[in-house]
């Protein structure tokens, strides 16, 4: 594949994948320490958790039949996996916010492995990226087995909290905790983790909460380095 085909792959991906997203189910439980409080009013608006009404921190999810569904702390999680129905009103009007919302793909939804920008297959008239061909075929034969696997394959932190580029899906870091973030060059990680507090707002404002003074050193980092900043 010639560098046209290649980058042409990669632009189809990413208007895709910037499409609204879409939503799912919810939980509560004793919230006590885990709870962190009420919503910050100087906090963007981000979708609710449909057990407390809070904004939502998208690392703290389950996963429901047919996709994850999103809370504002650990504790709902208990509290939504109780009595799910319970919450289904709230549930919906979560999902109605994320669809919103822009996403970029950045995980298989028959592996849960990272994408390869050059492998996509458009599957029922929607652009889906796999880790590798075999996954294609999976795919194909039984997209509705994976569709709340594909729900769950993208991000909804769209933007580097260091140069406000687009995020390279192959460039990341899971943060102890829990929180992966995502970067658009392999540069700018190295920035964030020098410095977690300087970026922790603009994460915030995307609906990813991290616990600066546990950030460093990073469990793992993701690196693409066949691609400039910001540029496929």
């Amino acid at each position: 594949m010639n560098a046209f085909t290649k980058s042409a792959l990669f632009v189809c991906l990413g208007a895709w994948a910037l499409l609204p997203g879409v939503a799912v189910a919810q939980t509560h439980s004793n919230h006590g320490q885990a709870h962190k409080g009420k919503a910050d009013a100087t906090k963007p608006a981000l979708p609710l958790c449909p057990v407390m009404g809070d904004p939502i921190d998208f690392s703290i999810k389950t996963m429901a039949a047919d996709g994850p569904v999103y809370f504002c702390c650990k504790g709902c999680i208990k509290a939504y996996e109780k009595d799910s129905a319970k919450f289904a009103e709230k549930t919906a009007t979560q999902r109605a916010a994320l669809k919103k919302m822009k996403r970029i793909q950045v995980n298989c939804p028959v592996t849960g492995s990272p994408i390869d920008r050059e492998t996509i297959a458009v599957v029922g008239g929607t652009p889906v990226a796999f880790c590798c061909k075999g996954c294609v075929a999976k795919y194909e034969a039984s997209p509705a087995k994976y569709k709340p696997k594909l729900e769950a394959s993208y991000t909804y932190q769209v933007t580097c909290p260091v140069a406000n580029e687009p995020i390279d899906p192959h460039v990341y870091a899971d943060l102890p905790g829990g929180p992966r973030v995502y970067f658009c060059c392999a540069g700018c990680d190295k920035k964030f983790l020098s410095s977690p507090g300087t970026y922790a707002a603009k994460l915030a404002a995307q609906g990813v909460d991290i616990d600066v003074k546990k950030t460093k050193p990073a469990r793992h980092t993701g690196h693409d380095h066949d691609h400039g900043h910001g540029k496929p």
